[in-house]
């Protein structure tokens, strides 16, 4: 199997009773790793057009959702290449293309952090090179996602099919209760700026937000002191605060929290730090970007940050 080039795939959604037949895929490439989760009855946003400005155009879509993502040798393949193959057997199996883009055209970093895509490691998305599609035939719905790397492909597809009206729901248990702010473990913020000019990101790892509230909590933050000195030392450099959350909750009203959160941030560096509002800009992204696991606590605090990035240096 290590020499076999092409590889063969079938969306089976094996796992959903009722379900007997998939769209099989060839992929262009030996698989070295796959993941994928699947639900009997969930939603997928399916994008119809590119980045607009303020989210991405999309139709509700309900039913099962098998989503999986390959990573595959990728030799001197393009992404191009690899779409274009994807897409032919996606309209032979008798879907219609209704959306497809190429990373610009389709919004940049807007349009990957305003879709529905597996996290890192899972599914890698270069910025500056992806493609995309969405398709439909009848009740069903399919959308393809491909990126690389310096040495693989990346290819991310999602199919949702209509539910097996046998398949029982599954029963689910929240916990209304507000949790107190609980502060993160605090970083050396005096390596900001050193880890700002060198890696040109980094967490604010002090900052204290009640479960749910976007408002900073009193007190003071030496990250944000830090990042007001980075600011003073570079005066052609500009930041973004990018916002994100941990999985607790739908996908919008995260990405409503996040910016919110980091609007919050720049705000309070603004007002307090003198920061040139021109130069800090505010964005969230929810939960699509996490860097621990959402099925412990301790992963969910980590998750719930806000990120400085260096936007110019002019």
């Amino acid at each position: 199997m290590q020499n076999v080039f092409k590889a063969v795939v079938s969306l089976l959604l094996a796992a959903l009773p009722g379900l007997a037949h998939g769209l099989t895929l060839d992929l262009p490439g030996k698989i070295l790793g796959e993941e994928s989760r699947s639900e009997a009855r969930g939603s997928h946003a399916l994008p119809l057009g590119p980045f607009d400005g303020q989210s991405v155009p999309s139709r509700q879509v309900d039913g099962a959702v098998d989503q999986r993502a390959w990573q595959l040798e990728a030799g001197d393949q393009t992404t191009l290449g690899v779409i274009e193959g994807l897409r032919a057997q996606i309209v032979a199996a008798g879907f219609r293309v209704v959306f497809d883009c190429e990373t610009r055209a389709c919004g940049g970093f807007d349009f990957r952090f305003g879709t529905d895509v597996m996290p890192e490691p899972d599914m890698h998305v270069d910025l500056g090179d992806f493609r995309f599609l969405s398709a439909e035939k009848g009740e069903e719905a399919v959308s393809v996602l491909v990126s690389r790397s310096a040495a693989s492909i990346y290819v991310q597809v999602t199919r949702v099919r209509p539910s097996d009206p046998t398949a029982a729901p599954v029963a689910a248990s929240v916990d209304l209760e507000v949790a107190e702010p609980q502060a993160l473990p605090i970083a050396p913020t005096g390596e900001i700026g050193a880890t700002l000019d060198a890696e040109g990101a980094a967490v604010l790892e002090d900052l204290v937000f009640a479960s749910g509230s976007s408002a900073l909590a009193e007190g003071d933050y030496p990250s944000l002191a830090a990042l007001a000195a980075w600011l003073e030392a570079n005066p052609d450099g500009t930041l973004a605060l990018v916002g994100h959350t941990d999985a607790s909750g739908s996908l919008a009203a995260n990405i409503a929290l996040s910016e919110r959160r980091a609007e919050a941030v720049a705000q309070v560096l603004e007002d307090r730090y003198g920061a040139d509002p021109g130069r800090v800009m505010a964005e969230g992204v929810g939960f699509l970007a996490p860097r621990a696991t959402n099925q412990t606590e301790e992963g969910r605090q980590k998750n719930r940050r806000v990120e400085a990035v260096v936007t110019s240096t002019r």
